[in-house]
């Protein structure tokens, strides 16, 4: 059987295989250097991946005749944006494998499989009303694909409007997790049972030590190779990350999640030797690769937050996550005094506004001391007296003994 799909321009051609028992497309790539096309095969195991693939290559190739004769799914063309994107090394394999998660969550809509040409605005509205219950940051990555979908359609001039124009996107009505820090004596006994416990009996105690104490994402403290460790600086290089591969494989990334993310911190004096019996052991390791499996591959952070998690039961502390630490890292620094913008640095935040938006609940822990300052400030100079109300910086509420605001 063959199915031809076009009569008129080289496009090629769908048919089954009965020697081989597979399905072959057959397509046209335009070849510059003899100004021609260039008749290509590709097999598959079933006919609609033949289908698919060879859908994607009429979008590459902008197909108007296609395009009129078979329109343009949703999700294809959703799909078809980011193989490009990757190809042409736009995003990274880990953004990649995000977003085909997230067109994954479409198609599980009958709007996915609409022609673009016929989906209105209302049908998109009420497609992304039905999110509700997912979080904002799910909410946003739908549209967006949704958006880039359009554009790329209106662009095109497959479509004379786009529907996207002026589209509202509900809220979430999920609660929003937060993530709690150790509390002192949680960290205290963690520290010390870490401290006093072989590495054998523990393999990723140092992992769990570097995020505590030095704040950095497993990602980040997985991809750590002696390499970026000084010792005679007594500072951490962070300049890579482990990731996922667009197959979702475990793969060592070239750079940092974030930009932001490049940067240098210090060891604690403490954990210094913790460090080094770690780096004794990466010794024979590939790349000399601080932690690795038995086997010689990369360790899977899950593997090591499940590891972490177990301990949590062990020891009788609130479930630990390796976040957990890294959240505890930093807000100790907030309750030390750190300013936020060198615990940003620190934390490799991209703005200062991640900063201040994660540990808000910790700044407004310490918001009562400062105004404290301010208003012996106030006192010591006689610009009040001492049965003056204690006024937050916006000067309009009232704080109690707590610092919590007293409805006026």
């Amino acid at each position: 059987m063959v199915i031809i799909i076009s009569n008129k321009e080289k496009n090629g051609s769908i048919y089954y295989d009965k020697k081989d028992k597979r399905w072959r497309c057959t397509y046209y790539i335009y070849e510059k250097d003899t100004n021609s096309e260039i008749r290509k095969t590709k097999s598959f195991l079933t006919e609609q991946e033949a289908k698919d693939f060879f859908t994607s290559i009429q979008y590459q190739k902008g197909n108007d005749l296609f395009v009129k004769n078979n329109g343009i799914l949703l999700n294809q063309l959703m799909r078809e944006n980011v193989e490009q994107k990757l190809e042409l090394n736009l995003i990274k394999p880990r953004t990649y494998t995000r977003t085909i998660e997230t067109i994954q969550q479409i198609e599980r809509s009958p709007i996915a499989t609409k022609n673009i040409m016929e989906i209105t605005s209302k049908e998109i509205e009420n497609y992304l009303g039905t999110l509700k219950n997912y979080s904002d940051s799910t909410i946003k990555k739908v549209k967006e694909q949704f958006k880039q979908a359009f554009d790329i359609a209106f662009n095109k001039g497959y479509i004379v409007r786009n529907p996207m124009f002026n589209i509202r996107i509900p809220k979430s009505v999920k609660n929003k997790k937060v993530v709690q820090a150790l509390e002192i004596d949680e960290q205290q006994k963690l520290t010390s049972y870490l401290m006093n416990i072989p590495i054998t009996d523990v393999p990723y105690k140092v992992a769990y030590l570097i995020e505590m104490y030095l704040g950095l994402r497993i990602g980040e403290i997985l991809a750590l190779q002696n390499t970026d460790i000084d010792l005679h600086r007594n500072l951490i290089s962070v300049n890579k990350t482990l990731t996922l591969d667009k197959d979702k494989n475990v793969a060592m990334g070239d750079t940092t999640k974030t930009y932001a993310g490049l940067r240098e911190v210090p060891i604690p004096t403490f954990i210094r030797n913790e460090i080094i019996s770690q780096m004794k052991l990466a010794e024979n390791n590939k790349d000399k690769q601080l932690f690795l499996y038995k086997n010689g591959n990369y360790v899977r952070p899950n593997h090591v937050n499940d590891k972490l998690k177990s301990l949590s039961q062990k020891l009788g502390i609130s479930e630990m996550t390796t976040h957990r630490l890294r959240h505890t890292y930093g807000t100790r620094c907030i309750e030390a005094g750190i300013l936020p913008v060198v615990a940003q640095r620190l934390l490799g935040h991209t703005d200062i506004s991640v900063t201040l938006n994660t540990y808000t609940s910790v700044f407004n822990k310490f918001k009562i001391e400062e105004l404290n300052k301010v208003n012996q400030y106030y006192m010591n100079n006689e610009i009040i007296n001492q049965n003056q109300d204690l006024l937050d910086e916006t000067n309009n509420i009232i704080l109690d003994d707590e610092g919590e605001e007293i409805e006026r």
